[in-house]
């Protein structure tokens, strides 16, 4: 899933990804390995409310809180490289040591298995259907029927699930072009994660132009990516997520950048 190139303000807060290969690496609270010495370096695209976002100058969001917590638990502080999905999605960043995690919102598949490792799910997410108001799309078989126009963000499982079902999308490179896509009418109906098309309902003037279409039950898990064999940090990815859902900390990072916390989630 997500996003371009920051903001200067917001790049001067990030690391710079020609530096990072040239940082000291260091070790977080019990050993754990670390690109950076006193870093957990984040990998992420920006946009992609509501798990990462620019506001004020400074990267924030549901991922980021979360994040923040297993840099606290290692002792360190988060920082950022802001890099296309494709990065992200190859596991090209993790394992070249560019970053230590990757957290953008992203689907666990099989696929992105094979070159690194997860943590935990920590997000059960669907996809959504987001289209103009009155012009007739509310399912996708609606969509199919009228010929009109459906967009995606690139490298993305909403791409991947939109081309399974027989559709031609057009391709976005990040979650804001999407949207602008669909703004500027140079496609009728997007697919995009759901908790993305909330976020992005919170504006008055989304609410008023688009309608969400349907909520498809998708079956998809967010996780952390990290880097393939890097099994400290994995464990202790993993006890931060546990320890959130178990202290109500989990639920307050949701309530903060998503909503009411479902207390069953729909399976597909």
């Amino acid at each position: 899933m997500h996003r371009v190139v920051l903001s200067v303000a917001v790049a001067a807060l990030s690391v710079l990804v020609s530096g990072c290969s040239k940082d000291k690496a260091g070790s977080g609270a019990g050993g754990v390995p670390l690109v950076k010495s006193g870093a957990l370096v984040t990998c992420t695209h920006i946009p992609y409310p509501p798990f990462q976002v620019e506001k004020d100058g400074k990267i924030v969001g549901f991922d980021v809180d979360l994040i923040d917590l297993v840099a606290k638990k290692l002792g360190v502080v988060q920082e950022f490289v802001d890099t296309p999905f494709e990065n992200i999605k190859t596991g090209a960043f993790l394992n070249s040591g560019r970053c230590d995690v990757a957290a953008a919102g992203i689907t666990i598949t099989e696929a992105r298995k094979k070159n690194v490792d997860f943590s935990a799910s920590y997000f059960d997410a669907t996809q959504a259907l987001l289209a103009k108001k009155s012009n007739g799309v509310t399912s996708l078989e609606t969509l199919k029927s009228s010929g009109k126009k459906v967009g995606t963000q690139a490298q993305t499982t909403g791409e991947d699930f939109t081309v399974g079902k027989g559709f031609n999308p057009v391709s976005f490179e990040s979650s804001d072009a999407l949207l602008n896509g669909l703004r500027s009418g140079q496609v009728d109906a997007v697919i995009e994660d759901y908790p993305v098309v909330q976020a992005w309902m919170k504006d008055s003037g989304n609410a008023s132009a688009f309608d969400l279409a349907a909520n498809i039950q998708t079956g998809e898990q967010l996780g952390i990516m990290i880097k393939k064999g890097n099994s400290q940090l994995v464990a202790a990815v993993d006890e931060v997520i546990a320890q959130a859902r178990t202290d109500g900390t989990y639920k307050r990072i949701y309530e903060k950048w998503v909503g009411p916390l479902p207390t069953v989630v729909a399976k597909p």
